[in-house]
């Protein structure tokens, strides 16, 4: 099956999975935080990483007809929300292909600053240079 590789974008305001804290996406990719879900209060996402879509499913939420996919947290499996595949209605058609993420089943954490992921463990500061001092001609 292989390694499995996982998304970090950074950011001053990360969200993550409340089950295992993989990084899922950034203030920056909220369109709004004013949305609503099972749990209680939600947040609408243009880009999320580290999640899996399940199953197209259609169901009457309270701005009209949608159909959606439930999204899981590709680490953990935890179910974090929906993602809007397609309105019925045309004023809601702004939603297609965003994710929905419940405020209860995810952290907000603040971050000092702008951080690049660390390299994974195989990736030692020897082999790094050995890889810069190669020549292509």
């Amino acid at each position: 099956m292989g390694r499995p590789f996982y998304e970090n974008h950074g950011g001053r305001k990360i969200y993550q999975c409340k089950s295992c804290e993989v990084y899922l996406t950034n203030q920056k990719e909220m369109v709004s935080p004013h949305f609503r879900g099972a749990t209680g209060a939600a947040y609408l996402f243009t880009n999320v990483a580290n999640i899996k879509h399940g199953e197209m499913q259609q169901r009457n939420m309270m701005t009209g007809k949608h159909y959606v996919r439930d999204v899981h947290c590709k680490a953990c499996d935890s179910k974090l929300g929906w993602m809007y595949e397609f309105a019925v209605d045309e004023e809601q058609q702004y939603k297609e292909g965003k994710v929905i993420l419940e405020k209860n089943l995810i952290n907000e954490v603040h971050t000092q600053s702008y951080q690049m992921p660390s390299p994974p463990d195989s990736l030692s500061s020897e082999s790094m240079s050995a890889v810069s001092s190669i020549t292509i001609t």
